[in-house]
């Protein structure tokens, strides 16, 4: 019997390079947001802006990417992703208005957000159960990586020139650097087959036993063809209808508070504004970059960790480690912060922060988002869920700076009360998970039914 171990992963890292995109993505504006703000001459508002208007294009796609999806296939969505991060990296790159700007971040967010819930859907559909999570893994992985990447090249290229190159080029080019990953996607999702269990659904059986045999060699194909076929009689016309049955409505609960729980631990702020938050703690310009760059390359050894434990210990001891570790590192941060005690001891929790959330709720919620939902709404509740994540997200980047400026909350928190607050929200996602969020470690997507009932 042929090995399948080969053309899985190969297939997996294929499409998790819309994951290296998402975070190259929606990273890359932390290296350029202090210079862009100072070129456009921007106020706190319209900073938060800049960097929330990509999240507005996740949230106009996210509802109907369960349409793109399930009409045109997993590998088609991608292709489309594909194709408008291509477009977003040249647009970022040369307008000379903000408002140019602003319009190739939404509609680079256009294309996170298709990838965001297609790629971890496709990849769990082709997976076996045994590997799911693992495999899922690789999508966060793939995310974490695009950020690591990220940091060192804006970091690069912040150093090929003097302060007014950054101000007037160097912002450009870390936008436009996405064009080589954008390219590289594009091109390699042609090589990869479509979802088995889209082709079933589209009645397309020939195909989709040729893609069984190629994933699983001839180990039992008919038996998950059929337990496929068994699992989708449910007519996928009915999903959204399907959704208002008590099992249904709980696993949508479940997908939902995981979306929302994952960013309400401040992840996106602490991303997208570390060299901001780095540089108000006194470093330079150059050592912030360095020093966020120390926070990808946590975020990717931790993630590695939550790949190679995820089917060993299962999703919930890893979640329950997160939440402990986040609500203690950002505790910390806030009493460093509140006290004025040495500053440079805030980089070891935030580094501790980083570990705790890549280690659990990085990369664990996607494997249970791509997981949980039964076969016939997996699409159209993946969509929801991240939808949901989408606004979370919006809501934290947009309104943080006002969260750092605001007079009232300086004066009374003197700059911790946002780690106070996402300290509260990590300590809520335990007992979240505690009573809400089932074991999926080893159960097949056909299972899922079984599980809710």
């Amino acid at each position: 019997m042929k090995s399948t171990t080969t053309p899985i992963l190969s297939i997996t890292l294929s499409a998790a390079l819309g994951g290296l995109l998402f975070g190259y993505d929606t990273a890359v504006i932390s290296g350029a947001i202090g210079d862009l703000t100072r070129y456009f001459n921007l106020t706190p508002i319209a900073t938060g802006w800049a960097i929330s208007s990509a999240l507005l294009g996740c949230l106009l796609v996210a509802l109907i990417s369960d349409f793109c999806s399930t009409r045109w296939g997993r590998k088609k969505t991608m292709v489309l992703a594909a194709l408008l991060f291509i477009i977003n990296s040249i647009g970022t790159a040369v307008p000379d208005s903000f408002a140019v700007f602003v319009f190739f971040r939404i509609v680079g967010g256009i294309g996170v957000g298709l990838a965001s819930m297609v790629v971890p859907m496709y990849i769990a559909e082709i997976a076996p159960a045994q590997r799911r999570g693992a495999l899922v893994g690789n999508y966060q992985l793939a995310i974490v990586f695009g950020i690591v990447l990220v940091y060192f090249v804006n970091y690069g290229i912040a150093l090929q020139g003097d302060t007014h190159w950054n101000l007037t080029q160097g912002w450009r080019w870390m936008f436009g650097s996405e064009l080589i990953p954008s390219v590289l996607f594009f091109i390699v999702i042609f090589f990869i087959p479509e979802s088995p269990r889209w082709l079933f659904m589209q009645g397309k059986t020939a195909q989709a036993i040729i893609v069984l045999q190629t994933l699983n060699g001839d180990k039992d194909v008919q038996k998950e063809q059929d337990d496929i076929q068994q699992s989708l009689q449910a007519a996928q016309s009915q999903a959204w209808k399907s959704l208002l049955k008590p099992e249904y409505k709980r696993a949508l609960g479940v997908g939902i508070g995981l979306s929302l729980l994952q960013q309400l631990t401040g992840i996106n702020a602490i991303l997208y504004y570390a060299p901001e938050i780095f540089k108000s703690l006194g470093s330079a310009t150059d050592a912030s970059l360095l020093e966020t760059s120390t926070l990808g390359v946590v975020n990717l050894i931790f993630t590695l960790l939550a790949i190679r434990w995820v089917d060993r210990k299962g999703r919930k001891p890893l979640l329950y480690l997160g939440s402990i570790g986040m609500t203690l590192a950002l505790l910390s941060v806030g009493l460093f912060i509140y006290f004025e005690w040495e500053k440079t001891l805030v980089l070891p929790f935030l580094l501790l922060f980083m570990a705790s959330f890549s280690i659990s709720w990085g990369p664990i919620v996607w494997v249970l988002l791509a997981e949980i939902f039964p076969n016939s709404i997996r699409s159209v509740a993946l969509a929801i869920s991240v939808f949901i994540q989408w606004i979370a997200n919006f809501f934290v980047t947009q309104f943080f700076p006002l969260m750092v400026d605001n007079e009232w909350i300086t004066r009374h928190f003197k700059g911790a009360f946002p780690f106070y607050f996402f300290a509260l929200l990590c300590l809520f996602s335990f007992f979240f998970v505690w009573k809400k969020v089932p074991e999926t470690k080893h159960l097949t997507l056909e299972e899922m039914n079984a599980l809710w009932k």
